[in-house]
């Protein structure tokens, strides 16, 4: 199995005194084996009495290495400290939730990954559930019944073990089920009393390296051939990529079908970068809700295919509220009905679609490059030219004195140079005509199910992914969002996680103010009371403060543009030294897009 990373670069932090190895004795010794096996290079935690056992044997068994402990202070950071690590890398961290008041603490984390659609190890616990074994008061109401029916319905699968060959099985099918596509989280839940009973006779683990995930879906090669057909026959293609892999093949073949399709491209800023913003054919700034343009730019087409672009049916019927009189012909290549069990909405509306193809997109994408390439000889029916639609755009009129959201975005561009940058989330006011991606790093998508307060932890996993490998990590958040998530700075200082927080301040949940001047306007009453009960001020927060007192060093609020370019070189370099920085950014209330809301 390749390697997930190592984490020697921590060197002593939090490494137990122990005078000599100890031998495999404890049940839960067996759990801590089969995550270095699986290697899995972390596991972050916020400690809870129902797994100690666990927590033993991951510090005086394996010595609190391969995996190392994040200690988190709260179940919402583990959470997602794992999905940003999982964002980074394709493979999944270890998140471990204590007994039922952990877990539901870790809920909101969890169902963003389930709808970001990343592998992660969930590790939970139970009280005894020998009732003999339970202490007094404490370990009754942390003692639940079928743990997992709080999480069943956005989780891949799950099971709570009750031997020692049902620890080892669990583990295994687990990473197996996690890292197939469509990943998903898994939750294994171990008895506080099992952890705690000792192993007898010779314990033996299995080689993992014959327990693989399933290999990527293809397509029929029927379907393949009519697409082509398709591709061939069509006079303005749009390949809509959505969701995709980190690896760079993926990325390269995303480009080549579509070059030699001379397909438009749309990508979307809700997902991780799946292709080069600046290349000729990216027609339109990743979307968010469609522009005039973007409308346009489909209701012209005669072919569409969805690589496994998520809503799809809401972004045609932006198009045309009628879906199904769209006239071009629609291709649908996805696998995420696989998830769908009804309880969550997340898979959206149900889209027209003259072919579905059941396939992993990145694997279609592959197969129709080289179906296209064999059948037109290797000749691209792109000439070259540029149909990009957009231009760059510059800092805010008043810049020099006040800022607005897409400063950031348009200061970060002037200051990455030839840096590597990976963001790893975007406050609601990110353009996209400033800053581009161009690797399947520079980007890593949304929280997934628009859970506040999973910013800062996203970050810090995607730091721990992409340390030593030249990448800067880099997290630009809402206030009101970060300030829910806040405590994560905590553990960015305390493991020394290279990663900068730039915080999109308006002092406000603006979203949420837009929604108000909507229903307002409707009912034809003051649009300009949006503001009470959204605002963030009397007082006013010290961000800067409140990430000082845990550690890390910040400035702020900066308030133009001089400033923030300062502030930022300034921060680049502090986590160039390997630590963690955050800046405070005061911004004036606005988007640069327009929100969609009930009323559009």
């Amino acid at each position: 199995m390749a390697s997930a990373g190592s984490n020697d670069w921590m060197g002593e932090i939090d490494r137990p005194n122990l005078p000599g190895e100890y031998p495999l004795g404890w049940k839960s010794d067996v759990a801590a084996e089969m995550l270095r096996q699986l290697d899995i290079p972390y596991v972050a935690l916020n400690p809870g009495a129902s797994y100690r056992g666990f927590h033993d044997s991951l510090v005086n068994y394996l010595g609190n290495r391969a995996p190392q402990m994040i200690v988190c202070l709260h179940e919402d950071h583990v959470v997602a400290i794992a999905h940003g690590y999982a964002k980074a890398t394709d493979k999944p961290m270890g998140a471990i939730l204590h007994s039922n008041v952990g877990l539901m603490h870790g809920l909101m984390g969890l169902f963003n990954a389930f709808c970001d659609r990343v592998p992660m190890m969930v590790i939970g616990a139970t009280g005894p559930v020998a009732p003999e074994k339970r202490r007094p008061w404490i370990d009754w109401i942390h003692t639940t019944k079928d743990q997992a029916a709080m999480l069943r319905n956005y989780i891949k699968w799950d099971d709570e073990p009750r031997s020692v060959p049902g620890v080892i099985e669990a583990f295994l099918r687990g990473y197996q089920m996690t890292v197939t596509k469509p990943s998903a989280p898994v939750y294994i839940c171990l008895d506080a009393g099992l952890q705690e009973e000792g192993v007898s006779g010779e314990i033996t683990f299995p080689d993992v390296a014959r327990y693989v995930p399933m290999t990527l879906p293809a397509a029929a090669a029927a379907d393949v051939r009519t697409v082509v057909d398709l591709v061939k026959h069509a006079k303005t293609p749009v390949f809509m990529f959505g969701r995709g892999s980190r690896e760079q093949r993926h990325w390269e073949a995303r480009v080549e079908v579509a070059e030699l399709a001379g397909a438009s491209v749309m990508s979307s800023q809700r997902e991780r970068a799946v292709f080069p913003t600046q290349h000729g054919l990216h027609v339109l700034p990743p979307m968010g809700s469609l522009s005039p343009a973007a409308k346009e730019l489909l209701a012209g087409a005669d072919l569409i295919v969805s690589f496994d672009y998520p809503d799809l049916q809401g972004t045609l019927r932006q198009v045309n509220r009628n879906t199904g009189a769209i006239a071009a012909k629609v291709v649908k290549v996805s696998l995420d009905h696989t998830l769908h069990n009804g309880w969550s909405m997340d898979y959206f509306g149900l889209p027209p679609a003259d072919l579905a193809i059941m396939a992993d997109p990145d694997a279609f994408a592959e197969q129709l490059r080289d179906e296209l390439s064999a059948q037109l000889g290797g000749v691209k029916r792109w000439d070259g030219r540029s149909r990009r639609t957009w231009g760059e755009i510059g800092y805010s009129e008043n810049a020099d004195v006040e800022l607005v959201s897409r400063d950031i975005e348009v200061a970060l561009a002037e200051v990455r140079g030839e840096r590597k940058f990976t963001l790893t989330h975007l406050s609601f006011g990110w353009d996209g005509r400033a800053y581009h991606w161009n690797d399947p790093l520079d980007y890593l998508g949304h929280d997934g199910g628009a859970g506040l307060g999973a910013g800062p932890g996203l970050a810090l996993g995607a730091a721990l992914a992409l340390k030593d490998q030249g990448r800067t990590v880099i997290s630009v958040d809402g206030d009101g969002d970060f300030m829910q998530g806040a405590t994560a700075l905590w553990t960015a200082a305390h493991h020394q996680i290279p990663a900068l927080f730039v915080i999109n301040n308006n002092r406000s949940n603006f979203n949420d103010e837009i929604h108000q001047e909507a229903v307002a306007k409707d009912r034809k009453r003051p649009p300009e009371n949006k503001w009470i009960g959204m605002r963030i001020s009397e007082p006013n927060v010290d961000i800067a403060a409140l990430a000082r007192s845990q550690g890390v060093e910040a400035e702020g609020p900066v308030t133009d543009r001089q400033s923030l370019l300062a502030a930022l070189e300034r921060g680049l370099a502090v986590v160039a030294s390997g630590k963690p920085y955050l800046i405070d950014v005061l911004v004036k209330p606005s988007y640069a897009n327009k929100l969609v809301t009930r009323g559009d």
